[in-house]
């Protein structure tokens, strides 16, 4: 069970995420998600996801928009 912690490692943030560890590394690589190395060790805060998750869900729902958009005049 996740804690109310606001910075969280990588298993944390993947279970946050709903994601496995192995797929997050692979956001990593590609930095499609926000983070931040501690030594060596990545680290996720809260915050940040909650913000990025919005952005990401909004940009989601406009290119849906713009996919419906464009089936409703083909």
């Amino acid at each position: 069970m996740l804690d109310s912690r606001e910075v969280m490692n990588i298993r944390q943030a993947s279970h946050y995420l709903g994601i496995s560890p192995d797929t997050l590394y692979k956001y990593l690589s590609a930095a499609k998600v926000p983070a931040f190395k501690l030594g060596n060790r990545w680290r996720f805060k809260k915050t940040t996801l909650d913000r990025w998750m919005e952005r990401e869900s909004q940009a989601g729902d406009a290119k849906g928009r713009i996919g419906a958009n464009s089936a409703r005049r083909a």
